[in-house]
């Protein structure tokens, strides 16, 4: 290989993939994928397959495989809590508001803002 070929940089994520990949929503797609990872370590730290999940939760089997498979668009923040609430999990949330860092994009117009 040439030495062009070799050349890459490294960038250090900021450990939010979505907003490292700038996507919509980042903060709250973050938030829902933290929320099923923590259903899913706790399915298997009781080594609990769909079904033992759905008849201990009343969740759908076919929810648990989507949670598994991480296609997370059907899920709501407080329906991933109250999963784990079923799966007898406390869930505490710390949250802090800051200002956005600059961005290009325009604020509203003063008529929209009413």
């Amino acid at each position: 290989m040439t030495k062009e070929a070799d050349d890459f940089g490294l960038v250090r994520g900021s450990g939010d993939v979505f907003a490292d990949f700038d996507m919509a929503d980042a903060s709250l797609r973050q938030f829902r994928a933290i929320l099923a990872a923590e259903i899913v370590k706790a399915l298997d730290a009781e080594q609990m397959t769909v079904r033992e999940a759905e008849a201990r939760t009343g969740i759908a089997a076919a929810d648990f495989s989507r949670l598994r498979q991480v296609k997370l668009d059907r899920f709501t923040i407080d329906r991933l809590m109250r999963i784990l609430d079923r799966l007898n999990q406390d869930v505490r949330v710390k949250i802090s508001v800051a200002p956005r860092a600059k961005t290009s994009r325009r604020p509203l117009p003063s008529s929209a803002a009413a």
